[in-house]
């Protein structure tokens, strides 16, 4: 690869001028530069007519070299794809120069400096260009006098009691784009409430900039209504809603029953025509599964000038699904294979429920045990789930429902494990609720109820004796999740993005960012109740129901990334994640299901899975120690430049730094408790570059990870590996789905 970049790169350095017409200029660079900082610049690019070449991280114009590679014969196939997957040179054209100049002054003059120019400099060296963009946009111009005049006197009532959402002010810059956004925001108030017929067109703004001392009289005018036809102005008609009528096919076997279509429109009789509500059932009837498209028609009353009525019809989406999934396993070496059988029904009771059966089997071959009779690892389980689209909540208002894209959910699982040390058996069943606003930015999930039952019917003879019985092996985080539990839990997860999502990666190479807050909490009520009846204690002098201990803990997490976009192809993304959890009362350790691990894909990637901590703990001669290295607080702080490379092809360089710690000090994790005097000389900090396949709608990545501060070892040369390298110690490499972060 560094063979072939530097390749890539002697090749475009020599060979670029033979791609350059003669009398022609490559544009080399490109810069926008303005006399005063008040006016961004970046915010300036995107007027920017045409752009040089693209680079790697904002420094290599790598992207070129593939298409300067190529011959000038396009019949040859070598050639086509060289110049398909490679970026063609940039020649400068000095008319769309001169249009950016243009642009960007009347853009500059938009935000209220009303005197601004840009001047276009223009420096040649040999067949390269480099063209600046220099702005001088004087003195802001600001409103010194507002004024509004509107002749309805409806309208203006309307007006004065959403005075304080007003983006006008008087002080405020002359801002033509704060003009267009409220001309846009007395558009949405007056269709959100009944002016049907109203557009932004019966909205203008009168200024009068001879005040002086950069002074502005600014009039906001809104005008009666008026067709093109006539010539007499009258007051704007407020519509109410009439009839609202459900077309449902019920000659077709997916037919969607017309109360469920009455309960996801948000459109109701006899209310001011809102065209917020419209919308709301637009996003509520596209999130049914059992919906293929939707339409919402609202017509004139025959009768009644002043009533419109609305026509909410679906077209309904493929009822059954099956589908078959053949995957290999290999862990640790052992060679298997899995088969997964899902079923759907995405209308079970013609109301688009959900339901959803999955199966699936696996077996793989395990070496190198001795003393166990089976020598196979063989897994099957089933899980069903079906989700109702709305709240099954009496109590819940309608304008909440109407205004909410909610789903409740029942599911029960099933998992059985059998391996040659042990036989599991987990069962599983939850009630949970899930919902979002219109733009999906907000969402919740709400676990009311989630049981989960893991007992061991058979444990074997060799496994029971050298693990969890031998005095000399015995681990207490080992034993604890080989014996029979209960958990019963609650918890809530809330989920925010400044994006709104749309099936995309996300906020991939935009501003954007995105919070995550979930909480959980198990065994309180258990508790409460066994303690009050003075129920049985177990040997480990543990609250049993039914003679099974149960799980009490509390958990947290915390999570926040936030991205920073530098052009089109090039942005910084940071990350931050914290989470803690703490056992207590029934419980002084934590479920191994719920412990925090530290290293991975979407971690420290210097460290595999599972390989990193807790604190300056290592596992037995340096390896894995899949059990000890759990813990109950979790620190991930990422740092990732991300790159547009070329085709769909995107490249990162990254600095991940971490780790996890346990809340008590366990025997069998020296090192591994969290202090706060030294907690931070145990932070893991690795770097590292990846390559993503981008299609936008889902991201596959290869990223490679290298030690730079091991705090698993206190001397020098293992401490910080930066400095003493060793690649087969120190390197990591992880393939994933979607973005880390």
């Amino acid at each position: 690869m560094v063979f072939l970049l530097l390749a890539v790169l002697v090749t475009a350095g020599c060979s670029v001028s033979r791609f350059i017409p003669e009398d022609e200029h490559l544009l080399n660079n490109m810069h926008i530069r303005s006399t005063d900082k008040a006016v961004s610049t970046n915010q300036m690019r995107g007027y920017v007519q045409q752009h040089p070449n693209s680079r790697w991280f904002s420094l290599l114009k790598v992207p070129m070299g593939p298409y300067l590679m190529s011959g000038r014969d396009s019949t040859r196939r070598i050639n086509r794809f060289l110049q398909r997957i490679g970026e063609a040179p940039v020649i400068y054209d000095r008319s769309k120069a001169f249009k950016t100049r243009d642009n960007i002054e009347a853009a500059v003059r938009n935000m209220g400096y009303l005197q601004a120019s840009v001047d276009l400099l223009e420096r040649q060296k040999g067949f390269k260009m480099n063209v600046i963009y220099k702005i001088d946009p004087g003195k802001r111009y600001i409103v010194k006098e507002l004024e509004e005049h509107v002749g309805d006197t409806a309208i203006a009532r309307l007006m004065e009691g959403a005075r304080r959402e007003s983006r006008l002010s008087v002080g405020m810059p002359f801002d033509l784009n704060e003009l267009e956004a409220e001309r846009t925001r007395l558009n949405r108030l007056m269709r959100n409430h009944g002016y049907y017929l109203f557009n932004k067109e019966f909205i203008r703004f009168e200024a009068d900039t001879t005040l002086g001392n950069r002074g502005v009289a600014l009039s906001l005018i809104v005008d009666d209504y008026r067709t093109g036809t006539q010539t007499e102005r009258q007051p704007h008609r407020r519509f109410h809603v009439g009839e609202v009528r459900m077309a449902s096919d019920s000659t077709n076997r997916n037919y969607i029953r017309k109360n469920m279509l009455r309960v996801k429109t948000a459109i109701e009789p006899g209310e001011l025509y809102n065209e917020q509500h419209v919308q709301e059932t637009y996003s509520n009837l596209s999130a049914l599964g059992a919906v293929m498209n939707s339409s919402v028609t609202m017509t004139p009353d025959e009768e009644d000038s002043t009533r419109l009525n609305a026509t909410v019809a679906v077209r309904s989406n493929k009822r059954h699904a099956l589908n078959a999934e053949l995957e290999g396993t290999n862990s640790s070496g052992d060679f298997g294979a899995a088969a997964v059988l899902s079923y759907q029904n995405r209308n079970l009771f013609r109301g688009s429920e959900l339901l959803n059966v999955r199966l699936r089997g696996a077996f793989e071959a395990i070496r190198g045990l001795e003393g166990y009779d089976n020598q196979n690892y063989i897994e099957y389980g089933v899980e069903t789930s079906l989700a109702f689209p709305d709240f099954k909540l009496p109590w819940l208002s309608r304008a909440f429902r109407r205004s909410s894209n909610a789903t409740s959910e029942v599911s029960i699982m099933y998992g059985s494990q059998n391996r040659p040390e042990f036989h599991r058996r987990v069962v599983t069943g939850a009630w949970r609720y899930r919902w979002s606003q219109m733009n999906r930015q907000r969402q919740h999930r709400f676990d009311l109820l989630d049981l989960n039952y893991v007992f061991m019917p058979w444990i074997s003879k060799t496994f029971r004796e050298d693990y969890l019985d031998n005095a000399s092996s015995r681990n207490a985080i080992l034993r604890y999740n080989y014996e029979d539990l209960f958990i019963m839990k609650w918890g809530y997860t809330l989920s925010y993005t400044s994006q709104p999502l749309t099936g995309a990666t996300g906020s991939y190479g935009t501003n954007a960012y995105s919070i995550r807050f979930s909480a959980e909490s198990a065994g309180n009520l258990l508790y409460g109740f066994t303690s009050l009846f003075h129920t049985n204690r177990n040997s480990l002098n543990q609250y049993t129901l039914l003679n099974i201990a149960y799980a009490q803990y509390i958990k947290g997490d915390f999570d926040f990334a936030k991205s920073f976009r530098f052009s089109a192809d090039n942005s910084l993304s940071v990350h931050f994640g914290l989470g803690i959890a703490y056992p207590y009362g029934n419980s002084r350790i934590l479920p191994y299901e719920k412990r925090y691990f530290s290293g991975g894909a979407n971690s420290v990637r210097g460290w595999s899975v599972r390989g990193l901590g807790p604190g300056r703990f290592r596992g037995t001669d340096g390896r894995i120690d899949f059990i000890n290295q759990t813990g109950d607080i979790k620190l991930d702080m990422n740092l990732e430049y991300r790159s547009h490379l070329f085709w769909k092809i995107d490249g990162a360089v990254y600095i991940d730094a971490g780790n996890i710690w346990t809340i008590r000090d366990y025997a069998d994790q020296p090192g591994g408790q969290f202090r706060f005097e030294s907690f931070w000389r145990q932070i893991a900090v690795s770097y590292g570059l990846g390559i993503r396949l981008n299609f936008n709608y889902f991201i596959l990545r290869l990223d490679s990870g290298m030690k730079a501060i091991n705090p698993a070892y206190t001397d020098r040369r293992h401490h910080y590996p930066i400095i003493h390298p060793r690649f087969r110690r120190d390197f990591a490499l992880h393939f994933a789905v979607g973005l880390p972060f």
